[in-house]
C-alpha cells in the first residue's frame, strides 16, 4: 500500500508560470492558435519561426521549427487533448524532426522526452491572466529530476517569450 509520502515522492514536479496582458483574452488566446500570430513571439531573440501549423480542436495537433541566426533547426512538435476557446488549452509536445518523428533533447539525453501543459486563460477587469502549468510526461525518475532542475531556466526562457507576446499584443492593439 502507498503511503502519503510515497505519492508525493512520486509527483511529478509542476512548473508554473503567470502572466497579465493588457489585453482581451480572445486576442491573447488567437497569439497561441493561430500560426501567423506565434510565429512573431514564440522565438527567442536571433531566432525565426519559418513554419508553424497548429490546428487548435481535440485531437489537433502543432508542429513547427525555431531556426537560429546560424541556420540551426529546432523542431516541436504537440497534440491538443483538450481546447477550450478562449479559457484553456491542453497539450503534450516534444523535440521532434522534420517529419514530426519524436526525438531527444539534442544537448541533454536526460530531458523528458514528452510536457504536458495546461494553459488557462481568465478575464481580469479587461485584462487577460494566463497561468500555465507544465509537468513532465511519462518521465523516468532522471528526466523528472533534470526538468525540475531546469525550472529556474525555463522560468526565464518563458518568460521572455510571454514578454516578447506583450510586446506583439500591444502593437496589434494600438493598430
Amino acid at each position: 500500500m502507498a503511503t502519503k509520502s510515497d505519492a508525493a515522492e512520486k509527483a511529478e514536479p509542476e512548473l508554473v508560470i503567470s502572466k497579465v496582458f493588457d489585453a482581451p483574452r480572445e486576442l491573447v488566446f488567437k497569439a497561441w492558435t493561430e500560426p501567423e500570430r506565434m510565429k512573431r513571439w514564440a522565438v527567442p531573440d536571433g531566432f525565426t519561426m519559418p513554419i508553424c501549423k497548429i490546428d487548435p480542436r481535440p485531437g489537433g495537433g502543432f508542429h513547427y521549427c525555431r531556426r537560429s541566426s546560424e541556420g540551426l533547426e529546432f523542431w516541436q512538435k504537440g497534440f491538443y487533448r483538450e481546447v477550450v476557446v478562449p479559457e484553456r488549452l491542453v497539450l503534450t509536445e516534444f523535440r521532434s524532426d522534420q517529419e514530426g518523428n519524436m526525438v531527444r533533447h539534442p544537448a541533454n539525453p536526460n530531458w523528458p522526452p514528452q510536457l504536458s501543459s495546461t494553459l488557462t486563460f481568465s478575464e481580469q477587469e479587461g485584462k487577460t491572466a494566463i497561468t500555465i502549468r507544465m509537468v513532465s510526461h511519462s518521465a523516468t525518475e532522471a528526466e523528472r529530476k533534470t526538468f525540475e532542475a531546469a525550472h529556474e531556466l525555463l522560468q526565464t526562457s518563458i518568460g521572455a517569450a510571454l514578454d516578447k507576446l506583450a510586446e506583439s499584443i500591444s502593437k496589434a492593439c494600438a493598430q
